[in-house]
């Protein structure tokens, strides 16, 4: 009985093999390529994992009778697949549901490897870090879950890294930082914890982590200078970062919000190639005075401990956000002077320590801007609608002012 079960198996593989041989045969015929086998049985069952959401027609032309290199999402180099794009790339498509089977690894000439958004669930399988040719990976918006494997480090070709919008948790592998040719990390909004691994090559251009559970202090010379993007907000990183900010000078994007950093930031980060500043919501203190005039379109350092004068070299800033810190003295009359001229469309100076402003009573405030005094040192000489969260309280209580009006 046994023998006949083994007997029918063996029958049943062969048969399996003569139709994989006769569709390599008719790739051949028909094509000038021929598929290498591994990378047809490979195709196969990562095709058997997936499925097209309702209202994607993706795999309408995997028919496996016909040459795999033609297949969408599928390119070739001879015989070998070098590009995996798996759904519609148009933007709404519904994407694809099923997980990702772990004969990914079976596909050793893979230099790109993508999935649109959709309903992709499960690990990654760990086959796939073992791609050594694999430059681009990028799944994101998915349902990716598990954790990072501690060998990442063993895709040393690999340059971006997009696992960003899914459900993936534990720690990022300290073996990251390993990768020298490594340009872009974004694995923002998923359940990572632990700190930020260090990235001492200086090929890292874009690091986003934001939306994490991310913690503890960034070490001053965990980053590279190279960095153009840095996003860590809303984690819970703490500890100073003036000496790390200091050495990246080539940023033109900074969000730190949303997380317990503290001390001091260095002067000149203002004067750093950044199109916008985002340190609300952390404790950083000290007093804010730039050299120069800040080119930063954005800069929001609301909900903070700042202290001090507020600077005139703010006055070229578009959008300005300074409440809810220990801001004293007079607001400058270059800031006044550039809102009423619609060059400020937004001012927010509420919840300070403030004790004037040269403004005419009745001067009005283009309608392109916005300006918000309430609760500092003085009252406010001019009535404008403020953001509901600074409350209807229009003046700071006289017994918190006695030390700022001097």
């Amino acid at each position: 009985m046994l023998e006949e079960k083994k007997q029918r198996d063996l029958r049943m593989r062969m048969r399996s093999y003569v139709v994989i041989l006769l569709c390599l045969v008719q790739c051949c015929w028909f094509s000038d390529a021929i598929v290498d086998p591994i990378d047809f049985l490979a195709l196969q069952s990562i095709r058997k994992g997936l499925e097209d959401l309702p209202g994607s027609n993706f795999f309408a032309s995997w028919d496996f009778t016909a040459d795999p290199c033609n297949f969408a999402g599928v390119f070739c180099d001879s015989d070998k697949v070098v590009a995996l794009n798996l759904g519609d790339p148009r933007a709404g498509s519904p994407g694809l549901v099923g997980r990702i089977d772990p004969a990914i690894g079976k596909l050793s000439a893979l230099t790109e490897f993508t999935i649109v958004p959709g309903r992709v669930f499960g690990a990654l399988p760990e086959s796939l870090f073992q791609l050594k040719n694999l430059r681009f990976l990028a799944i994101s918006r998915n349902f990716i879950a598990g954790t990072l494997p501690a060998n990442l480090g063993e895709l040393r070709s690999l340059r971006t890294l997009d696992l960003s919008y899914n459900q993936l948790t534990g720690e990022i592998p300290r073996s990251i930082g390993t990768i020298m040719e490594l340009s872009n990390v974004i694995l923002c909004h998923n359940r990572l914890t632990g700190s930020v691994p260090m990235f001492p090559f200086r090929s890292l251009n874009r690091l986003d982590l934001k939306h994490n559970n991310l913690t503890g202090p960034l070490i001053p010379d965990s980053l590279p200078p190279s960095l153009n993007y840095l996003s860590l907000s809303w984690n819970r990183l703490n500890g100073p970062v003036f000496r790390l900010l200091s050495r990246l000078d080539q940023l033109n994007y900074l969000d730190l919000s949303m997380n317990q950093f503290t001390g001091t930031i260095p002067t000149q980060i203002f004067s750093f190639p950044i199109v916008n500043l985002q340190l609300q919501r952390n404790l950083f203190t000290g007093p804010i005075q730039p050299v120069d005039q800040v080119a930063i379109p954005t800069v929001d350092l609301s909900y903070n401990r700042f202290s001090g004068p507020v600077s005139s070299m703010f006055s070229s800033v578009q959008n300005l956000y300074l409440n809810n810190n220990r801001f004293t003295g007079e607001v400058p009359n270059s800031l006044v002077d550039r809102l009423l001229a619609a060059n400020i469309q937004t001012l927010y100076l509420q919840h300070n320590f403030l004790t004037g402003i040269e403004i005419n009573p009745t001067a009005e405030i283009p309608l392109s801007s916005s300006l918000c005094l309430q609760y500092n040192c003085m009252v406010p000489p001019i009535q404008t609608p403020c953001p509901e969260k600074a409350g209807k309280q229009k003046t700071r209580p006289t017994e918190q002012c006695g030390e700022w009006r001097g």
